[in-house]
């Protein structure tokens, strides 16, 4: 097998076999094929597409190309949920309690951030003493006893994702829905969970912008998931604002409090209630998607979604009083109020630009090596579709320095005040097949 043929075959609109794609992704891991090679053929997939079955395909090939993880000793259907990613996005820290307290294993596997705000592990280190470095026998054990761990992830899952995804980044093929899925799906896949539930981005802070290319990719995802043995949903949700009211490490983790109490934003009360469902109906644990909305509305209503996220925390080495006493997680040493200049109602929160914000005072980080200071942020008083006066506060900044003057005209430019706005749909349909 030569890679100039499989290059040539794929530039012509033809399929690629099951071995061909395996030698393809086999010989770029080992340095076989040269990264001028993998971008012609990147290219190649990037103009003309892939079968469901190629996509599939490539997507074990990847999951094969390292470690993955062993999640059998785990007892009950193991659910992993995965967001494309988006800003105040604290969908996590509430759903991995919520469905656990319904006796579903939740066993996740997290990352920290880069960009705008922390990762989950970085949202859940704003806990004192809460820590991620635990054995994989640890992490079972924990899953087995609580329904909830959460690891670190491993250094060698989908080395072949990594190599192609920094391929990808500089050749111009970041942006191919075959691509994009099958990056996704192999970690997912890899990380070892029976189900996988997506929720996939539209948006300003989302990386697909229109509502028709995230549906796109959500089909291609949940079409690769169900293709290989995982039962995959996704739900397709708003990020042209960004997701409730707080972006940074210990206010988010101050939010996801605040919705197991039932005392949450709507938006991210509603969002975690959408995703949740398509969860605890992928586990079995309800008959259908709206019988499963109803049993996480009682395990909030009773309290036990909140025992459930202390004892996590606890578990963990965390300091689990914060629950009760949230003013025990870091606090920035100013609250500095951003006031409206104009009547009105609030037209526009561009989702990214006000992540930039929240970044530019430490809430995330510019490169790999950045420290992350886990009591700054934004608190958003006012949402898109919401009236204002002059003078009312559209944003509250909580900062560790006093001159913040270049994170108001960030917010200033990032917010839009017009005569009349309308509030934008949260979610934009589910994909179950």
């Amino acid at each position: 097998m030569r890679m100039v043929d499989l290059i040539e075959k794929k530039r012509d609109g033809k399929e690629l076999t099951t071995e061909e794609i395996n030698f393809i992704i086999n010989g770029y891991t080992h340095d076989e094929i040269p990264d001028y090679q993998m971008s012609a053929f990147a290219m190649a997939v990037f103009f003309k597409d892939m079968t469901e079955r190629e996509r599939a395909d490539l997507t074990m090939a990847m999951v094969n190309s390292g470690d993955t993880i062993d999640l059998s000793a785990i007892e009950g259907v193991k659910v992993d949920k995965h967001s494309t990613g988006g800003v105040g996005d604290t969908t996590t820290l509430v759903l991995a309690p919520l469905v656990a307290a319904l006796d579903i294993p939740v066993a996740k596997m997290s990352g920290r951030g880069l960009g705008h705000t922390g990762g989950t592990v970085d949202k859940l280190e704003a806990v004192e003493g809460f820590h991620v470095e635990i054995t994989n026998e640890e992490f079972i054990k924990l899953v087995n006893e609580n329904k909830i761990a959460v690891i670190g992830q491993s250094g060698n899952l989908t080395p072949a994702d990594k190599k192609l995804y920094g391929l990808r980044d500089v050749t111009a093929t970041v942006n191919s829905i075959p691509l994009i899925a099958s990056s996704i799906m192999s970690k997912k896949i890899a990380a070892g969970s029976d189900a996988i539930v997506l929720d996939v981005k539209t948006g300003a802070g989302a990386f697909m912008k229109t509502a028709e290319d995230a549906k796109e990719l959500a089909h291609a995802m949940v079409s690769i998931g169900n293709n290989v043995g995982r039962k995959t949903m996704a739900v397709i949700s708003d990020m042209s604002q960004p997701l409730g009211l707080a972006i940074g490490n210990s206010l988010e983790v101050k939010e996801a409090i605040d919705t197991l109490k039932g005392e949450g934003p709507a938006d991210l009360e509603e969002l975690c209630l959408a995703l949740g469902s398509q969860m605890v109906y992928l586990a079995g644990k309800a008959s259908s998607l709206e019988e499963a909305r109803e049993k996480l509305k009682e395990v909030i209503a009773n309290g036990k979604a909140l025992e459930k996220f202390k004892l996590f925390l606890a578990s963990q080495g965390g300091d689990a009083s914060v629950v009760d006493q949230p003013e025990r997680l870091p606090q920035a040493k100013f609250l500095i109020e951003v006031p409206a200049k104009e009547d009105g109602f609030v037209a526009e929160l561009v989702a990214d630009e006000i992540g930039t914000a929240a970044m530019l005072l430490g809430a995330g980080r510019a490169t790999k090596e950045s420290e992350i200071d886990l009591a700054v942020g934004l608190m958003l008083n006012k949402k898109v579709g919401d009236a204002v006066k002059v003078g009312d506060s559209l944003v509250t900044i909580h900062a560790n320095r006093e001159n913040v003057d270049d994170v108001l005209k960030k917010l200033y430019e990032s917010i839009r005040i017009a005569d009349h706005a309308d509030a934008p749909t949260l979610v934009y349909g589910t994909v179950t097949e």
